[in-house]
């Protein structure tokens, strides 16, 4: 488990709640990154995806490619009968204003660092100890909460097969 920091405003820093000693004490490191975004959770039953793309090669745009992370990622959903969507200003996917999946990028010589993080079958208690994203009060979700989820690895080739899709590679 770990909670890592984005390059947003003061590294996501004013957006941990708990004391850095509580955090150590439940196993959670606190780690700065040099994706964008601000704070946010990641432990077991998280899929972290980090698509490395040439994206200057693909002839795509930094928002083309967060919006085709994003309908990947609402694709998955889609086949697990979840309706999910997007909130103007606030990169992620979201269901009914919950977070259920983060982005946090990072573009350097036209080409994509960092990713993703997707909820499917963990302990959203962490998420508790910090403004996810910066936002205070957002709630967070997880797949298993919306459905049966027969495994991660099953949703994992879903995810896969979605970017895949939207990236234009077979």
């Amino acid at each position: 488990p770990v909670i890592t920091l984005g390059v947003k405003g003061d590294g996501g820093r004013s957006h941990i709640v708990a004391s850095m000693s509580r955090l150590s004490e439940l196993g959670i490191d606190v780690s700065e990154t040099g994706r964008g975004g601000d704070v946010t959770y990641h432990g077991p039953g998280q899929i972290v995806a980090y698509p490395l793309i040439d994206i200057k090669r693909l002839g795509m745009g930094v928002r083309a490619l967060v919006a085709g992370i994003e309908q990947a990622i609402i694709g998955v959903l889609r086949d697990y009968g979840v309706d999910a969507g997007l909130i103007a200003g606030a990169p992620g996917v979201y269901i009914d204003g919950v977070k259920i999946a983060s982005l946090g990028l990072r573009i350097r010589k036209g080409r994509s660092f960092h990713g993703l993080a997707f909820n499917i079958d963990m302990d959203l208690e962490p998420f508790q100890r910090i403004n996810p994203c910066g936002f205070q009060g957002l709630q967070v979700t997880n797949l298993s909460a919306l459905v049966d989820v027969s495994s991660l690895a099953e949703v994992e080739d879903r995810l896969v097969a979605g970017l895949c899709g939207v990236l234009g590679y077979n």
